[in-house]
């Protein structure tokens, strides 16, 4: 087994400042601090068990999913304790990578995405942590 449990679902949303409350009254939590990542061209927070991004730049991949599909769920994270481990795994299980190296999340955890085109269609995340 790689992960068998949710970490968070990824939302893209036209507004962060719209979303939050609306995400916070759902889940009964309150959310995180935004972050920008301009190199990313988008903003998130976290609230619940999802992870809200705005983007700030309509050429970003997250814009661009922003205008193909509109406000909508973008992947889901599952939660592994050993990400390089796992990701030996799914490679050896045929899985397509897009990263074959793990790199620094927004919440200081390592991370991986998974290609689509081998998870039914789905962007799948891979996050690295061991807390609870």
């Amino acid at each position: 087994m790689i992960g068998s449990r949710v970490d968070h679902v990824g939302m893209v949303v036209d507004s962060l400042e719209t979303a939050r409350p609306l995400f916070e009254a759902l889940s009964g939590t309150t959310a995180s601090d935004i972050v920008e990542i301009p190199e990313m061209g988008l903003r998130l927070s976290f609230v619940g068990g999802f992870e809200l991004m705005q983007p700030t730049d309509a050429e970003s991949l997250v814009g661009q999913f922003l205008e193909r599909h509109g406000p909508s769920a973008h992947h889901v994270a599952f939660r592994v304790p050993d990400l390089p481990e796992a990701l030996d795994r799914l490679k050896q299980a045929d899985v397509a990578l897009f990263d074959e190296v793990p790199r620094m999340g927004a919440q200081g955890h390592r991370i991986a995405f998974l290609h689509p085109r081998s998870t039914a269609g789905t962007l799948i995340e891979v996050v690295e942590r061991s807390d609870d």
